[in-house]
């Protein structure tokens, strides 16, 4: 994982918390189409701030990677769909339309996370990303989740209350 990723591509001046490279105080969750071709994967050690129980990784933060890193690969999957590499303009963007996860197994303080995700059916407007947790070689969590693809621009005015 050497080469630049598809947030640094992609969205360079991105503000969110897990995944954008710009904010100061956030995690700057990094991910890269695996060499299978399928999946998207990024790696991550919480930091003890991140403790649930003790020695154990807090839920919360379990759900933000996973929203992250599943929306990323529904972007990466789009930019793929239409022959275009990250970060080709028009942008592509996708917010969360539903998130599910499920906690399989306690997920232990002080271990690499490997999240990889791939897009399940069709990518279309709404795309169902399916993640998997791993905290070294154990299978902690699932997602499966949907993205849907926006205009940011609409959505924000629209979030403020200002016409569209």
């Amino acid at each position: 994982m050497e080469t630049a990723s598809l947030q640094e591509i992609a969205a360079p001046e991105g503000i969110c918390y897990g995944c954008g490279c710009s904010n100061p105080h956030g995690l700057h969750i990094k991910s890269y189409w695996h060499d299978d071709g399928i999946h998207v994967i990024t790696e991550h050690t919480p930091e003890g701030k991140y403790t649930g129980w003790p020695q154990l990784v807090y839920g919360g933060l379990i759900a933000m990677l996973v929203d992250c890193h599943s929306n990323w690969t529904a972007m990466a999957y789009h930019y793929r769909a239409e022959g275009r590499a990250p970060g080709g303009l028009p942008r592509i963007e996708c917010v969360t339309g539903n998130l599910g996860v499920k906690f399989l197994k306690p997920t232990p303080m002080g271990v690499k996370l490997t999240l990889r995700a791939r897009v399940e059916g069709e990518v279309g407007r709404k795309s169902r990303v399916l993640c998997e947790v791993y905290a070294g070689e154990v299978l902690t969590a699932v997602g499966d989740s949907i993205f849907v693809r926006v205009d940011t621009s609409q959505l924000t005015a629209a979030a403020h209350g200002r016409p569209t």
